[in-house]
């Protein structure tokens, strides 16, 4: 059972709810509590209509108020949530590939996990928002064989729900060569495999592997590769066998091996939110024995920790 932290409010008004967000907002100090419960309790789609109410009762752009009031971590976490999913993926990967550095973990992070449907709205929302071709920014801002394989997922051609078992040890020759021969051909081969076939086909596919090689696709791929187009094609195949578990594994790494990496937290919490957040809880807490909230509370703190736990909506006994 997959599922998420936020769902529709019930009893859900629309413009209370924008009454309450501009008392808060137009005070002389910033309702910061008031911000946190409204809009970490209501699925996006209401935060949209939210956000309609709050343009007829004042005449101003909430997300602008909530730019000029907040500022910080805090600020990233609650415009954030006003982003409808698609333009939210199209916003971090525009910043990703136009920032001063670009955050290859981000483009991972994105473009290895979302399905065709994700990916085609995501695309459009980058051409609304920043009248760009993202597979044109792709192609301009990232090299080599990293920026061919982001370039193939973000097709979003991967077959859906057909597996074909003939196949499968074939598909697991093809990428046990590429592993051993390792020639700009054989990396082709690999990265068309991983971006095109369905999940079921490539379940088969590495079992097979694990049969021919007696190893784990995982280890062959970070013992053959190196660089982002490793972390890119290790990303695929965790995903394929578990998205809340690479999720998990992402969190946990953005929290301990980088003093808190703030933007992949945030932007992992938030996507995930109405998607499989409670199931990335799960995995996080199984797999390295602390709850995320938990975590979370140990390296953030004041309003930014509470609009994050709020998102976690952690139990009692993750305290």
């Amino acid at each position: 059972q997959i599922q998420g932290t936020i769902f529709p409010a019930p009893n859900f008004n629309p413009i209370m709810d924008a009454q309450l967000l501009g008392g808060a907002l137009q005070g002389i100090s910033c309702e910061k509590d008031v911000l946190i419960d409204i809009l970490t309790q209501r699925c996006n789609s209401q935060r949209l209509m939210i956000a309609e109410a709050y343009r007829d009762m004042y005449g101003r752009d909430l997300i602008t108020d909530l730019k000029e009031n907040l500022s910080h971590h805090f600020k990233e976490v609650m415009v954030g949530l006003m982003y409808p999913p698609a333009s939210y993926d199209a916003h971090e990967l525009w910043h990703a590939l136009k920032g001063v550095d670009i955050e290859e973990k981000c483009l991972i992070d994105i473009l290895a996990s979302r399905t065709n449907m994700e990916i085609f709205q995501m695309k459009e929302a980058y051409l609304m928002q920043y009248n760009n071709d993202l597979q044109q920014d792709i192609d301009s801002e990232t090299s080599g064989h990293f920026r061919d394989t982001l370039m193939n997922l973000a097709q979003g051609t991967r077959m859906e729900g057909y597996a074909d078992p003939s196949t499968a040890a074939q598909d697991a020759m093809i990428l046990w060569e590429a592993c051993q021969q390792k020639t700009g051909e054989h990396k082709n081969m690999l990265q068309m495999i991983l971006c095109n076939k369905s999940y079921q086909q490539l379940w088969m596919v590495f079992q097979e592997f694990q049969n021919i090689s007696g190893q784990d696709i995982v280890d062959a791929i970070n013992e053959c590769y190196d660089g982002y187009f490793q972390e890119l094609l290790v990303a695929i195949v965790l995903c394929v066998r578990d998205k809340p578990s690479y999720f998990a594994y992402r969190l946990y790494n953005a929290i301990h091996d980088f003093g808190f990496h703030n933007k992949t937290v945030i932007r992992i919490l938030i996507a995930r939110s109405e998607i499989d957040l409670m199931n990335i809880r799960q995995r996080y807490k199984e797999r390295y024995g602390k709850s995320l909230f938990h975590d979370i509370k140990h390296f953030a703190s004041g309003h930014y920790e509470s609009a994050l736990l709020a998102i976690c909506a952690g139990d009692v006994e993750d305290y």
